[in-house]
């Protein structure tokens, strides 16, 4: 039997390994997609304390290797069950397998939001992306449109301004929401285009490739199109609870409603990271509650 099961290889996730085996418990890592998370979608991280910049995928590789240095183990599988058996639970993948463990995380971080426009799943990839790092050079010297304000979408596109012929910000709230720092890098750029106050409210193809969005100012003007080549979408994440919502209250969001403590109503389940309830979601913080759970683990699986 495992001592602990880490839902999750992402910071959150990894982290919780590393102090688990730290602590002289045993950990298993199981991973649906791959290791690193949301992270690894990031070109350039500069808030890491302690290091100037690294790229996320820099980061994703040396945590998995140190991890794995001090006796982790790793899958790549989905969980999609958890049973609940006291003193231990035992945890079901989609690969068939069942694995026992005296103790569970759950980190299982968020997914991209969509528009929920028509047409849009099957643009996906053909059209429609959601990191500039992996698609950013399919659209060399053409024009993108970018959907959304925060951190995440400011970040997107000042990576595709370099790439691109023009940048189009496409937000629907009345300013930008990231932070001041990014805008002005943003905006101080020529190619780059910013409108506020519309939401885009279709996708217009020719014979199966995006020519244009349709937008919608919300006071009630007009709808108009935006020509453009490819739309990057970073309007928000969802977090992926659904599975564990028997083991953990979620808030109105999905969010594991859950404080610092990371703890749950079920004694020997844990929750770390975005999938959290939490004000702040950074890779420091997500860290930091990996660190928070596996401690808690810890003295949960020392109080059998």
């Amino acid at each position: 039997m495992t001592d602990i099961i880490v839902i999750g290889g992402g910071p959150a996730g990894m982290t919780a390994a590393l102090y688990a085996q730290r602590n002289g418990k045993n950990a298993l890592v199981l991973e649906k997609h791959g290791f690193g998370g949301q992270i690894t979608y990031s070109p350039k991280v500069e808030n890491w304390p302690g290091t100037a910049q690294m790229s996320g995928n820099e980061y994703a590789e040396a945590l998995l290797d140190q991890i794995m240095n001090q006796g982790a183990e790793v899958d790549l599988a989905e969980v999609v069950r958890i049973e609940d058996h006291g003193d231990y639970k035992r945890v079901f993948t989609d690969d068939g397998l069942e694995r026992d463990a005296k103790a569970v995380i759950v980190a299982a971080g968020v997914k991209h939001r969509m528009l929920g426009l028509p047409g849009e799943n099957e643009l996906v990839g053909e059209g429609i992306s959601f990191c500039a790092v992996c698609d950013g050079d399919f659209y060399t010297g053409k024009t993108v449109c970018v959907a959304g304000g925060g951190n995440s979408a400011l970040q997107e596109a000042i990576l595709l301004s370099g790439k691109c012929e023009k940048v189009i910000m496409l937000q629907d709230l009345p300013e930008f929401t990231g932070e001041k720092k990014l805008q002005e890098i943003l905006f101080s750029r020529p190619n780059v285009e910013k409108y506020t106050g519309v939401k885009i409210t279709g996708l217009n193809t020719e014979e199966g490739i995006l020519r244009s969005v349709t937008v919608k100012p919300q006071d009630g003007g007009e709808e108009r199109q935006v020509a453009c080549d490819g739309l990057f979408v970073a309007i928000g994440l969802i977090p992926e609870n659904d599975a564990f919502a028997h083991l953990a209250d979620l808030n109105k969001w999905g969010y594991f409603d859950s404080d610092e403590r990371c703890e749950t109503k079920t004694p020997g389940v844990f929750v770390a990271g975005d999938c959290r309830s939490k004000t702040v979601r950074q890779l420091t913080t997500a860290a930091a509650d990996g660190a928070t759970a596996a401690l808690a683990a810890c003295r949960y699986i020392d109080s059998l």
